[in-house]
């Protein structure tokens, strides 16, 4: 009896005050990071009850903070007894793995089941890539590039640069004489990067590093570099040191949001060790992006491999009204004083 009422109560129940009660089928990488995401989610609208696992000497065992309530084969036993709302696949091998049988008797009975990794990406804003199969990035319904979606993108990309040059040009020549008067050296900086498809380009920005930053050789950039000038600090605090890339915008080299370029070197020794990272390189890369505001600084193999999985999930979810919140988010991010490479 008391077991209906929950049910009833949790199904007519406004949803804000209840938490969705989750059972996570794996117990690997995507499974605990998942978990990860769920448990400190900020707006408490999950209870991850645990873990099954294919591995019976897990069972008890504590991976994240909830525990492995069983094995595999007990799913509809265990989701009965703890009263699941939705259950999230993570199993990383599902070739004749997967309780097919018991998954269907469950969703059948009205249970939410879901692919950790789409529930990963909708919750935290990246896609999991280091347990992702090819099959869910060619079979999802990401990726569309629709020809009147990327000709209004490059319309906006132009029409923005050419006012935003026009109605910058006073700080512009503010910004070229502090520079100028900070150290010795060239107003902008010129460095190749890797653009779309992969094809290199020469980016613009205000020369915020001395003028022999790199005479030891390529590094990477970090937060407190101190081959930064005090001009060029205050530069990348506000972003001002991007500004000269809308000139890129016109030229057709980037557009106003996408990934951030890298490097050449930099792209060299990334797509050996990160899965995926091509694909960043399909759409034009930009001033500012998803990874940008969410993440806000990449200075190491570490930093770029989590910056990834940001620019997948806007290279997946590419649309004009993301890029637009992109842009509103940036101007908040550069009023806050949230600097990034």
């Amino acid at each position: 009896m008391r077991s209906s009422w929950r049910r009833f109560f949790f199904t007519f129940a406004p949803k804000r005050w209840t938490k969705k009660r989750v059972l996570i089928l794996g117990d690997g990488p995507l499974a605990q990071a998942l978990a990860r995401v769920l448990v400190f989610d900020q707006s408490f609208r999950y209870d991850v009850k645990g873990f099954l696992s294919h591995n019976p000497s897990l069972v008890g065992t504590s991976l994240v903070n909830p525990q492995v309530l069983g094995t595999i084969n007990q799913l509809f036993e265990i989701s009965e007894k703890n009263e699941i709302e939705m259950i999230a696949v993570c199993v990383e091998d599902r070739r004749g793995t997967l309780p097919l049988d018991s998954l269907l008797d469950v969703k059948s009975m009205g249970l939410e089941v879901v692919d950790g990794h789409r529930l990963y990406e909708t919750e935290c804003g990246r896609l999991s890539i280091d347990e992702l199969k090819p099959s869910f990035l060619i079979f999802s319904s990401g990726f569309r590039r629709k020809p009147i979606i990327m000709f209004l993108k490059r319309i906006g990309d132009v029409f923005g640069a050419f006012l935003g040059l026009i109605a910058l040009a006073p700080l512009f020549g503010l910004i070229a004489l502090l520079v100028k008067s900070d150290s010795h050296g060239p107003i902008f900086y010129r460095q190749t990067r890797v653009g779309h498809h992969g094809y290199p380009y020469v980016l613009l920005k205000f020369r915020s590093m001395r003028n022999d930053a790199e005479a030891e050789g390529i590094q990477w950039a970090s937060l407190g570099d101190v081959r930064v000038t005090k001009t060029g600090a205050w530069l990348r605090k506000l972003r001002l040191d991007e500004l000269p890339q809308l000139i890129n915008v016109l030229k057709g080299d980037m557009s106003l949001v996408g990934p951030r370029p890298e490097r050449p070197h930099f792209v060299q020794e990334l797509r050996k060790s990160i899965p995926y990272y091509d694909l960043r390189h399909t759409v034009r890369p930009g001033i500012s992006g998803w990874a940008q505001i969410c993440f806000q600084y990449a200075g190491s193999l570490e930093d770029s491999h989590v910056k990834l999985q940001y620019d997948l999930y806007y290279v997946k979810n590419l649309s004009l009204c993301l890029d637009l919140r992109i842009l509103v988010r940036t101007i908040g991010v550069m009023f806050r004083g949230e600097g990034a490479r």
